[in-house]
């Protein structure tokens, strides 16, 4: 379990660290205060070999282009625009980030880069354009591909494992291709991440989710989870992605209810059902390892956001999930802070307030966030 997180260079953060982490944190801060970036700079780190978390931050917040060559062509291939990783949105030669952590005593670190490599002997000049950066001035590049220079972008665990390296396109990209199928060798296990967004999860993740869960004893929490929400339910189903296209919303799913013999959509029963089946599954599914979860009370009532944390802390405990939320709710912190006093963790639950220009995120503990919460101490 990490109990320290340091991030330098990356996206809004030049240099920021959280301290005292717990087995449950709640991210809190005003709006741009680069709560999300943390979640997604803690993913990486955790990630180790597996990009495919990389890729899909990256295409959710729209950085990614296509090729004038592939809008020719009409190809559906799409260039991650990595500069947007990097502390002020612009790379060069050096550039260079960094995320580390204690994680049960041991350090661990992940370091991006951009690199200026030789080019093969072999090279073919003709194409050599397409394979290189020109983020940089123009004269730069110029040198640079004279001299049969590539810009590669890098990353590295843990300084053991293997390198994984990548040549940037002319426009500063990397194709999504080789960041979701370019394994990196690694010798520490893989970490398992799980991460719902302030819109939820897709029906195909969900159903995914659901396949690893049904006929396990996790399924009866995910029942449970439901009727927080809807005392009524008494049985979900999933019915598979076939018949729901990609956009399609809260599609999917079925639940019986106490009160009728008709199976019902879920999403006939609103936006909360869906959003507490998306924690409950996301929760049992990171099992031995990390969720982040992005405006936590998102749909969520501020009656039921008590019921929701005792059911995060409750499985995060159970199978050794550290868990790391954002919010904006008053309702959302202080639902934490009477659950903490109720049911308490034996490796804590904290508040990490963050604060723009500020290098360290302000630390309340459980016994604080209690204490904030009953004398009516604002933490956001």
């Amino acid at each position: 379990m990490l109990k320290n997180v340091k991030i330098e260079n990356f996206r809004s953060f030049q240099s920021f660290e959280l301290q005292q982490l717990g087995r449950v944190n709640l991210l809190v801060g005003t709006n741009n205060s680069g709560k999300t970036s943390i979640l997604e700079a803690i993913q990486l780190l955790c990630s180790r070999n597996n990009l495919e978390p990389l890729a899909e931050v990256m295409i959710n917040r729209g950085e990614y282009f296509f090729s004038e060559e592939d809008r020719r062509l009409l190809r559906d291939r799409r260039d991650i625009d990595i500069c947007h990783l990097f502390y002020g949105h612009e790379i060069q030669a050096g550039s260079k980030f960094s995320i580390s952590g204690i994680n049960n005593n041991i350090r661990e670190e992940v370091i991006g880069s951009i690199q200026v490599g030789s080019l093969p002997l072999d090279k073919d000049l003709t194409t050599g354009p397409d394979e290189q950066c020109n983020s940089f001035d123009e004269n730069s590049f110029d040198e640079t591909f004279n001299d049969l220079k590539k810009i590669d972008f890098t990353l590295q665990w843990n300084k053991e494992s293997e390198i994984w390296k990548r040549p940037l396109s002319a426009n500063a990209g990397i194709s999504e291709h080789y960041i979701r199928r370019s394994p990196i060798k690694t010798k520490n296990s893989v970490t398992k991440t799980q991460f719902v967004t302030s819109s939820s999860l897709t029906t195909q993740k969900m159903t995914e989710l659901f396949n690893q869960v049904v006929l396990t004893p996790e399924e009866e929490l995910l029942t449970e989870s439901l009727q927080t929400v809807e005392p009524k339910i008494k049985r979900i189903a999933s019915i598979g992605t076939e018949r729901y296209r990609p956009s399609d919303s809260r599609g999917g799913f079925f639940v019986r209810l106490s009160d009728t013999s008709q199976r019902v959509p879920i999403g006939s029963l609103g936006e909360g059902v869906w959003r507490m089946l998306g924690l409950a599954l996301a929760t049992v599914c990171a099992s031995d390892g990390v969720l982040f979860i992005d405006d936590i009370d998102t749909g969520l009532h501020f009656s039921v956001m008590s019921d929701m944390w005792k059911l995060v802390c409750k499985t995060a405990e159970r199978l050794n999930v550290q868990v790391f939320a954002t919010t904006h709710n008053s309702d959302c912190w202080t639902s934490l802070a009477n659950v903490a006093r109720e049911e308490g963790g034996e490796d804590g639950i904290t508040i990490q307030r963050i604060e723009k220009n500020k290098s360290t995120a302000v630390a309340f503990t459980e016994p604080e966030i209690i204490i904030a919460a009953q004398r009516g101490i604002e933490v956001r």
